[in-house]
Parts: structure tokens; sequence; C-alpha cells
């Protein structure tokens, strides 16, 4: 049996390069933390170097062009849906883009893939502090609240919504027996937000509220 130095370089980039962005994200107690993009990136780089071996110069993508849907089912176990919210899209998405490298080191594209493992770190370390900026500014929530069908509570809230300049949509209105559930999607910057929500809990013609 050749020993092949070749391979080796692939399989210890793909090692560096996964366990960069996996520290990243075992930092942040994310779902898929270091091992998890470890062997994400590892697995990619090792289906990719047999798909070259076994499909030949004839049809090199063989086993890799499956990698994708693979990775879909993967990141797909990493999103859960809450009641107003959706969680584990980036570190879903930071799986296929991992998998991505992996899959350029197999190949033989080693600068490409440092340079896509490095933009992954950027995007994940460093682009945080911009969309928390951005979401000082302007910041969308869910607003859900049951109280009497005889508070007027609609208008109510509306009227301090307005008084905080933040821009609503009434979603939902639900009747139960003598109590009321309303919905909205509001839109503002987060300095009226908190200021809307600390009235609307002193609020007594509320029963309930979450957002």
């Amino acid at each position: 049996m050749v020993f092949d130095i070749e391979i080796l370089i692939r399989f210890l980039l793909a090692l560096l390069w996964g366990g960069l962005v996996g520290a990243e994200r075992e930092y942040h107690g994310k779902a898929a933390g270091f091992r998890t993009t470890i062997m994400i990136s590892f697995g990619a780089c090792f289906f990719t170097i047999m798909s070259m071996a076994i499909g030949g110069s004839a049809n090199p993508d063989r086993i890799a062009s499956n990698i994708v849907t693979g990775i879909g089912f993967l990141g797909a176990g990493v999103i859960f849906r809450g009641d107003n919210r959706i969680s584990g899209i980036t570190t879903a998405a930071t799986i296929w883009a991992v998998a991505a490298v992996g899959m350029g080191i197999g190949a033989g594209f080693y600068f490409a893939s440092a340079c896509a493992s490095l933009s992954i770190l950027f995007i994940l370390a460093v682009l945080p502090f911009l969309q928390e900026r951005i979401d000082r500014l302007n910041q969308s929530r869910s607003f859900y609240i049951r109280c009497s069908i005889t508070s007027n509570a609609v208008l109510l809230c509306e009227e301090e919504m307005k008084a905080q300049h933040i821009k609503h949509k009434l979603m939902r209105q639900v009747r139960d027996g003598e109590k009321l559930h309303l919905t909205w999607q509001l839109q503002g910057k987060s300095v009226n937000m908190a200021a809307f929500f600390d009235n609307m809990f002193k609020a007594d013609y509320i029963d309930f509220m979450e957002s």
C-alpha cells in the first residue's frame, strides 16, 4: 500500500477548518458544536475523495453530488420552532457551508476552502455586532394578549403602540367565551419596544401576555 501524503494533508485541513468553525459554535453553545462540525467537514472531504476515486475522470461527482442532499437532512435536525420564533437556522446554514468547505478540500481546492472557512468565521463572529445594531434600529416582534371582551384592549394597546412610535398590524383576533385573544406583529426601535412592553406589563386590563 502506497502512503499518499496528499490524502493526509486533505484530512488534516478538513479537521483544521472544520474545527475552527466548530470551536466558535461550541463557544456559543450551539447544537452543532466542535466535534459535530469537524465530522461534517471531514466526512464531506472523504466522500469527495472517494467520489473522485470511484467515479474517475468520467464521473467524478458520482458520490459527491449527494452530499448536499444528505447535509440538508442533518441541517433540518437542528432547526426548532417555538411558539413565536424559529431557531437554529444559522446553525443549519453553517453545517451546509462547512460541508462545502470539506468538499473543496477533498477536491484539492485548498485556497478557496481556506477563504470560505475564514469567511464563515467572519460571518459568525463579527457580523452579530452589526445584526445587533440593525436590531436596535428596527426590531420585529410578535405580541399576544388574552383579555376580557369588554376591556376595549384593541384600542388601548394600539394607542400605546402609536405613543411609542411602533408600527403594528393586528394579525389574529379570536373570541373564546368572555375572553378575547389578540395577536399583533410589531416593528420599531428596541428602546421603544422595551418601553411598550414595560407599560403593557402594568396594564390591568390584560390577563395574560406573551412576546
